[in-house]
């Protein structure tokens, strides 16, 4: 049974929360990389274009005649070897999504969610509240929380005030129990939870532990 102190939003310790070692997994290290890649992937633009010798602008007549003038043959101004010439197999708009399965994005969630207990990278504050959407009640929060180099925040619910109060402070991020991914918990060093989302968090770990993994 792992245990979590319970923080108010000044920072201080509470009570403890457990957390059952049946939930927790040390496997999956590929699947995790599996799924960082897959998240990756997805969000490239892949909005490179460039245009080939046939979507130059131009006509089709011949630079010069084939034979007697003692230069190269020419058959085209489009020609990719020409200045202004077409692209030889440029980049074009592409998808970059990858597919990763369901069994094996589980198995990274738990194993992501067990390092940030095992590295002892969480935080499980008892309630977040922000009666003002200011930046200075954010940074108050994390500064009583001890954090300087950003954080994910994890709430059952989002409201505009949270939004609004964190959206100035780089490598801060607020998302759902519901919605937060395997590449979020990775990409923050530390990770800031609601009771009520954690409670989400465990619900979600209870479903992917009860199945083979």
């Amino acid at each position: 049974m792992s245990k979590l102190s319970v923080y108010d939003m000044k920072g201080n310790s509470m009570e403890t929360m457990d957390v059952s070692d049946e939930l927790l997994t040390s496997k999956g290290q590929q699947a995790v990389h599996d799924v960082v890649v897959a998240s990756q992937a997805g969000i490239r633009a892949g909005s490179a274009s460039t245009l080939g010798k046939g979507a130059v602008s131009g006509s089709n007549k011949k630079p010069w005649k084939q034979k007697g003038t003692g230069r190269a043959r020419a058959g085209y101004r489009q020609s990719p070897v020409w200045r202004g010439g077409g692209v030889a197999h440029g980049p074009h708009p592409r998808s970059y999504e990858k597919t990763v399965p369901a069994k094996v994005a589980r198995l990274a969630f738990r194993r992501a969610f067990s390092d940030l207990i095992r590295e002892d990278r969480i935080r499980v504050l008892d309630q977040l509240s922000v009666p003002e959407a200011k930046t200075k009640v954010a940074v108050s929060l994390l500064k009583a929380l001890g954090l300087k180099r950003g954080a994910l925040i994890v709430v059952d619910k989002l409201d505009k005030s949270l939004l609004c109060a964190l959206r100035n402070i780089a490598n801060v991020e607020a998302t759902t129990a519901r919605d937060v991914s395997t590449f979020q918990l990775l990409r923050y060093p530390m990770t800031i939870v609601t009771r009520s989302a954690m409670e989400g968090l465990l619900a979600r770990l209870e479903c992917h532990a009860g199945r083979k993994s």
